[in-house]
């Protein structure tokens, strides 16, 4: 559904909803082919065309601020030297490519740099898995990739309906004409999923739910001005972005002490903090690969829902042709993996011209990289579609107005300030 919407809004002059959901999933799908690691004093590694450093410790780092965000310096780096270039990452020579012909070549690709997630480091922690190659890293993926399964999926339906009927019936009580902050309503909502559906935790109130997004909102801040504005050790920054780590960090290790106490029974399947928990024997792994996999379901889903819901709300005649498919295909039903495949909004999408003439890897948003592709690429779709089904059966989306919707390309793409709906009962 969430593939179907944008392609729907796509056609109706909204080009550029593609471009945010593919970089809010993540930022990799555009970035590395390849990291050639240079012997000291080489100046010239490569013919690939591209950017000579701009300085020798930082490289093209300061072209990226310029630029706005590594996004907006990729779209840039393409559009001067095509579809294969390069850059300096700091003292890294970095091959880009932007090619879906290109991507294929790099489908078993499994290990790679972790400098590409060094600014990641302060927050997920050095032994998360993200750092992880080798016989390591692929030891602790396939572990990892099993309750993230298609077979596994099974089992979340019923977290998924059950957290969307929560929002749903929250909404409900909400008066006519009342503003609602998007944003925060559907990251609260992709972190009630991940911590019930994936760590077995679920809050008895939305108190935790807001402290764990507002602080995780400082500390991402951080990290993303980090990357063209370094923070001096000791400086007010540091201390402010070390509380609000503090606090994200209590919160996920008692999640890990409430598993740890209440184990699942023998009838029951093993989340994926229980694969966590029996997989790896350091307590660094197991913390850091948890908070990983948290904040990976949040932030990404989080944000491509509420992109989603405003392209929907500004496109109210694309909005209703959703709500008449989902009357058509599953009437009053909830989805499930039954029907989940039933929505095709966009039936010609799908004609075997289209898709004869569009390239095999022309949308990857969980990267193309097959073997190191976003183990929870199934469960985001899924979520996505139930959350996006409960609402919009029940209400009609709107804009509040006098918005103006800036989009910020950081880490993830993020709206630059809150964005505000009201509903309507249908």
């Amino acid at each position: 559904m969430l593939q179907q919407t944008t392609s729907s809004a796509k056609r109706l002059k909204a080009g550029k909803m593609l471009e945010y959901a593919i970089f809010a999933v993540t930022f990799v799908v555009f970035l590395i082919a390849a990291v050639i690691y240079l012997y000291p004093g080489s100046s010239k590694p490569s013919s690939i065309p591209g950017l000579d450093p701009t300085t020798e410790e930082d490289g093209n780092v300061s072209d990226i601020a310029r630029a706005g965000s590594l996004h907006e310096f990729l779209l840039d780096l393409h559009k001067q030297f095509g579809s294969i270039a390069s850059f300096w990452m700091g003292q890294k020579f970095v091959v880009s490519i932007h090619s879906p012909e290109l991507f294929k070549q790099h489908q078993n690709v499994f290990d790679r740099p972790p400098e590409l997630f060094k600014l990641f480091e302060p927050f997920i922690g050095t032994a998360s898995i993200q750092y992880a190659n080798g016989k390591d890293g692929r030891n602790r993926r396939n572990h990892y990739d099993k309750p993230l399964s298609h077979e596994s999926l099974k089992q979340y339906y019923n977290d998924f309906q059950e957290v969307a009927n929560e929002l749903e019936k929250k909404w409900s009580t909400l008066v006519k004409e009342e503003h609602i902050p998007l944003s925060q309503y559907m990251s609260a909502f992709a972190l009630k999923i991940v911590l019930r559906a994936l760590f077995g935790q679920s809050f008895k109130d939305d108190k935790e739910v807001l402290e764990f997004r507002r602080n995780y909102d400082i500390c991402w801040s951080e990290m993303e001005r980090n990357l063209t504005e370094p923070a001096e050790p000791g400086s007010q920054r540091q201390k402010v972005f070390e509380e609000a780590y503090s606090v994200i960090k209590n919160i996920m290790e008692n999640i890990i002490k409430h598993r740890k106490e209440n184990p699942p029974k023998e009838n029951e399947d093993k989340l994926l903090v229980d694969v966590i928990l029996e997989t790896v024997t350091s307590e660094s792994q197991k913390f850091d690969d948890c908070i990983t996999f948290a904040v990976g379901g949040l932030h990404t889903t989080g944000n491509a829902l509420t992109w989603c819901f405003y392209f929907l709300a500004t496109h109210p005649e694309v909005q209703d042709k959703v709500y008449k498919e989902i009357k058509k295909e599953l009437g009053n039903n909830d989805v499930d993996f039954k029907n989940i495949n039933d929505l095709r909004f966009d039936p010609d999408r799908f004609s075997p011209e289209n898709v004869k003439s569009r390239p095999a890897m022309a949308f990857q948003p969980f990267g193309f990289a097959g073997k190191r592709i976003c183990p929870g690429y199934r469960f985001a779709y899924a979520e996505a579609t139930v959350c996006l089904v409960t609402l919009l059966r029940k209400f009609k989306v709107n804009m509040v107005e006098g918005q103006v919707v800036n989009p910020v390309h950081g880490l993830v793409t993020h709206p630059e300030d809150e964005i505000w709906i009201t509903i309507e009962k249908r």
